[in-house]
C-alpha cells in the first residue's frame, strides 16, 4: 500500500533574479523556522546568475521544490510559485530579505486568532545600504480598506502571509507591473472582500539596497500612480473612495515629479529642474517646493554650490563616523 504524502500547511514562496549573494540568508532563514508544516518553493526567474544561484541553493537541494521558468518579472514569478505550491497559506519571502526564526509560528498563529481574516503582515526592520537602514517600517494605523491602502496609513509589508483562495480569487498578481505589484494585489483584496489584518511585532528583515528599484523613488512613485489609474478604471468605488484616489494620484505624481526636478538640479540641469518642480507644485504644491522654486530662478549658482557643498560636508561626516567605528 501506498504511504500518503502528507500535504503541508504552508507554502513559502521565495522569487528569484539576479540575487545569487543574497540567497542563501533567505532560504535559511526559511528552514530555521520554529514552525514545521511547510515546503519552500523556489523560483528561478530566469535569473543570469543562475549556476551562483543553484550552487548557493544546494545546501538545501532535496528539500526544496525547484520552479525554473522564462523570465517575467517578480509578480508572475510569484505567481508561478503558488501555482507549484500545495498549501492552503502562502508565505512570500523575496530572496534577499530575511525572516525571524518565529516568523511562520506567529503569522500562522494570527490567522487561525482570526478565521474572517484572509492576510496578515507584520512589522519589518530596515537594513542594508539604502535609505532608512537600521529603522522600523512605519506603523499602520486604523482598519485595513481601500482608503487607508490609498493614504498609505496601512502600508501592507509584501512578506505576508495569506490564504491561497484569498489571492487566486483575484487573480492572482498582475504580471503587467514591474513594481508596486503587491500594492495592487492588496487593493484588489480589499475591493474583492478580504480582511488583511497586522501587528507590530518585527518578523522580517528588509533589505534596502541602492541599486535597486525599490530605492528609486523616480520609480516606486511612477508605478504606484499607475496602480491607482488602473483602479480608477477597474474596481467600483464610492465618491469618497474615488475623491480620495484622486487626491493621492496627484500627490503621487507631484512626488514623482519633485524626485525628477531634485535629480535634475544634482545633474547641474537647471531649466529642467525648474520645469519638473513647476508641475510638481501644480499638482501637489507646497512651501518647499516654492522656496527652492524661488531659489533657482534667482540665484541658480548660488542655490547649486550651497547644495554641494552640504553635500560634501555630509558625506564626510558620514565617512568619519563610518571610519570611527
Amino acid at each position: 500500500m501506498t504511504e500518503k504524502v502528507k500535504t503541508p500547511r504552508v507554502s513559502v514562496i521565495i522569487p528569484c533574479y539576479n540575487t545569487a549573494q543574497y540567497v542563501a540568508e533567505a532560504v535559511g532563514s526559511a528552514f530555521a523556522q520554529t514552525y514545521s508544516d511547510y515546503e519552500v518553493v523556489i523560483v528561478n526567474d530566469d535569473s543570469p546568475d543562475t549556476v551562483e544561484l543553484e550552487l548557493a541553493l544546494t545546501p538545501w537541494w532535496d528539500k526544496i521544490v525547484y520552479v525554473k521558468t522564462e523570465n517575467c518579472g517578480l509578480a508572475g514569478a510569484r505567481n508561478n510559485g503558488i501555482r507549484a505550491a500545495k498549501g492552503e497559506l502562502i508565505a512570500l519571502l523575496d530572496s534577499d530579505d530575511i525572516w525571524e526564526p518565529n516568523y511562520l509560528e506567529v503569522q500562522v498563529r494570527k490567522l487561525d486568532e482570526n478565521p474572517s481574516a484572509d492576510v496578515v503582515y507584520p512589522r519589518t526592520l530596515i537594513f542594508g545600504d539604502g535609505p532608512g537602514s537600521g529603522t522600523r517600517s512605519r506603523a499602520s494605523r486604523g482598519e485595513v480598506t481601500f482608503i487607508s491602502l490609498i493614504q498609505e496609513a496601512c502600508s501592507v509589508c509584501v512578506s505576508v502571509l495569506a490564504r491561497r483562495e484569498a489571492l487566486e480569487r483575484v487573480g492572482l498578481f498582475d504580471s503587467s507591473f514591474r513594481s508596486c505589484e503587491d500594492f495592487d494585489m492588496w487593493l484588489r483584496c480589499v475591493k474583492s472582500g478580504s480582511r488583511i489584518i497586522y501587528h507590530d511585532q518585527v518578523l522580517v528583515r528588509y533589505r534596502r539596497r541602492k541599486d535597486s528599484l525599490s530605492s528609486d523613488p523616480v520609480w516606486m512613485r511612477g508605478h504606484a500612480a499607475k496602480v491607482l489609474m488602473k483602479m480608477r478604471d477597474t474596481v467600483q468605488m464610492t465618491p469618497e473612495e474615488r475623491d480620495v484616489l484622486e487626491a493621492t494620484l496627484r500627490r503621487f505624481e507631484g512626488e514623482r515629479l519633485f524626485h525628477e526636478g531634485k535629480r535634475a538640479f544634482e545633474a547641474g540641469d537647471i531649466p529642467t529642474a525648474i520645469d519638473r518642480l513647476q508641475q510638481s507644485n501644480s499638482r501637489w504644491g507646497g512651501v518647499r517646493t516654492r522656496m527652492i522654486l524661488f531659489l533657482l530662478r534667482t540665484m541658480p549658482g548660488l542655490t547649486r554650490a550651497a547644495y554641494v557643498w552640504k553635500s560634501r560636508i555630509a558625506k564626510d561626516d558620514a565617512a568619519g563616523h563610518v571610519g570611527s567605528r
